[in-house]
């Protein structure tokens, strides 16, 4: 069996996440910014010539570079340049390295494939292939099947909730394994658990980490922008949303392979996986 944690933000999926792996010893974990054969979340998707050109501008971590990077191969009708019959990609999982360079992050930042960086047409390929190629099994996934192409499609392509989940419909049709489960932790309060995350994501000195940077992300993004998303409130709207848009997505898409959790209310060791 393999097992996606799903949830909006505060629902629990880390801690979820934990649980199964200790549970399931015999599972491999993906969580956000490892390598994942199925989605890009906070990795560099280079091609060669950008690849190489990274390693020249930060010759100094380079053997750190090359240990974070797994090389792909890549058919043009699954990427944006269409004028090779393939060409390789470079998954370099960059938000593992630790490093004090100045710029390095945001640099590599760039050539991630979320946040509009490149066009839907081409997300879609993408995404499509990584989940079409993908033939694993006792594999356990944090935010690797809604979270990160939920927000992405929302906030940045302004996709309407129809044209996402007639994306999720096609996306469902592509996967070729069977023994999947999707475990979507349902959150009944979206503020209530907002207001715990924010205060749980803090420096050593108390200061707010995650929330500024949420609430800075979404008012500056292209829906947030149109719609007036603001402050606390904008973001409860947006969380809401999401929520529901996803439970519909589980509901008309993939009713056999849905599991609906009240968030951190389960009970898992009664679960028959």
């Amino acid at each position: 069996m393999n097992f996606f944690i799903e949830g909006i933000q505060g629902a629990g999926k880390s801690t979820l996440v934990g649980r199964l792996a200790e549970k399931l010893p015999e599972c491999h974990v993906f969580r956000e910014g490892d390598y994942n054969p199925v989605e890009l979340a906070w990795c560099s998707y280079l091609t060669k010539e950008q690849y190489e050109a990274v390693l020249g501008k930060y010759a100094e971590i380079a053997d750190e570079i090359r240990a974070n990077t797994t090389v792909e191969r890549v058919f043009a009708t699954e990427v944006m340049s269409a004028d090779r019959n393939a060409e390789d990609r470079c998954v370099l999982t960059y938000t593992r390295i630790l490093t004090d360079i100045p710029g390095f992050h945001k640099d590599l930042e760039q050539y991630e494939i979320y946040n509009g960086r490149v066009d839907r047409e081409n997300f879609e390929k993408i995404i499509f292939s990584r989940f079409a190629k993908w033939h694993g099994d006792n594999q356990v996934f944090e935010c690797s099947i809604f979270q990160n192409i939920v927000e992405n499609q929302i906030l940045f392509y302004e996709m309407t909730d129809d044209e996402i989940l007639e994306f999720y419909k096609e996306l469902a049709q592509v996967i070729r394994v069977e023994n999947y489960k999707i475990l979507y932790l349902d959150v009944p309060w979206v503020a209530g658990a907002l207001e715990i995350i924010r205060k749980e994501r803090v420096d050593a000195e108390g200061n707010e980490m995650w929330f500024p940077l949420m609430l800075g992300f979404l008012e500056d993004c292209p829906y947030g922008k149109k719609h007036g998303l603001k402050g606390f409130d904008g973001l409860v709207k947006h969380l809401e949303h999401r929520k529901a848009l996803e439970l519909r997505i589980l509901k008309e898409v993939f009713p056999e392979h849905a599991v609906i959790l009240p968030s951190k209310d389960y009970d898992l060791d009664s679960m028959d996986f």
